[in-house]
């Protein structure tokens, strides 16, 4: 296999669909303007997509090349001046693609960016839910003076849908009053998955958005991140529940965020890239039966 350093079209794939035929459309989001500890997360989608282009395209979990559905790969949302701004351009680049009833794949970029990702789900999507996969509660009114901040986003996303988390092993004070205890699964509760999954799908409702921070995940399989957080979940637990939630609802869209690639360890690129296509292998696969 030919080896592919330089960011492309997600998966390597030589020739583009047209974008009226293809399932997933691919949106980088090179943004990380509210990050408060280690950067270089803006870095994440080209390390994603260069990563992509190394994977084999036949999922043997599924038996199926999701591909051949169509995946294209949009221009990036290129960094506005603000947090506000940032939030409308996403929003702005990301709606007519629902319009067209495409399933939106955001690459962070910090998770911000999620933000106005699901705005945009839910304008095509109403009644959406959103499922976290999450180190971080990320549900603070406000942080580092902008309520569009990384630790601020799902508390802009509850404002108009309905949220359920897991994985979370970390939040402020502040932010114990607000979590509704039924819909929250933290790290160290999750036993086993089957349990985990059908708790998750009570509470979620036919049509979900699946945002994963990639520090959900033990930082022993992803050390790229900016806030890795011990005692995380692990890689199989995390498809696991996502191949019940991809079964049994109907994802509509989904984003990958806070890789921050490291020169020296290319594995976690390729664990965001291998994810971010096994969800897809879901949506497409479950959607055929």
């Amino acid at each position: 296999m030919e080896l592919h350093e330089t960011p492309g079209a997600f998966g390597g794939l030589p020739e583009a669909p047209d974008l009226a035929s293809a399932r997933f459309a691919v949106l980088p989001i090179p943004y990380e303007g509210t990050v408060s500890w280690l950067g270089g997360t803006g870095q994440g989608p080209d390390a994603i997509l260069a990563a992509s282009a190394n994977m084999e395209l036949y999922d043997i979990e599924t038996g199926s090349e999701p591909w051949k559905h169509g995946i294209v790969t949009m221009a990036p949302v290129l960094p506005a001046p603000t947090p506000a701004a940032n939030y409308e351009k996403i929003l702005a680049a990301a709606a007519p693609l629902y319009a067209m009833g495409k399933a939106v794949v955001g690459l962070g970029g910090e998770h911000s960016v999620t933000a106005g990702l699901v705005e945009a789900a839910r304008r095509a999507h109403p009644g959406l839910t959103v499922l976290q996969l999450d180190a971080h509660a990320d549900t603070r009114e406000s942080y580092g003076g902008t309520p569009y901040s990384h630790a601020s986003v799902m508390a802009r996303v509850r404002e108009k849908c309905e949220i359920v988390q897991v994985g979370i092993r970390s939040m402020d004070a502040a932010e114990v009053g607000g979590i509704r205890r039924s819909r929250i699964h933290y790290a160290h509760e999750i036993g086993d998955i089957g349990a985990l999954a059908e708790s998750v799908l009570e509470r979620l409702g036919d049509r979900v958005y699946v945002t994963v921070d990639l520090d959900v995940l033990d930082p022993s399989e992803m050390p790229s991140t900016g806030t890795p957080e011990p005692g995380g979940l692990r890689y199989r637990q995390v498809v696991e529940l996502l191949r019940e939630v991809c079964r049994w609802r109907t994802v509509v869209g989904f984003d990958v965020v806070e890789l921050m690639p490291s020169g020296s360890n290319r594995a976690p690129d390729f664990l965001a890239a291998r994810l971010a296509y096994q969800i897809m292998a879901y949506m497409t696969a479950f959607a055929d039966e």
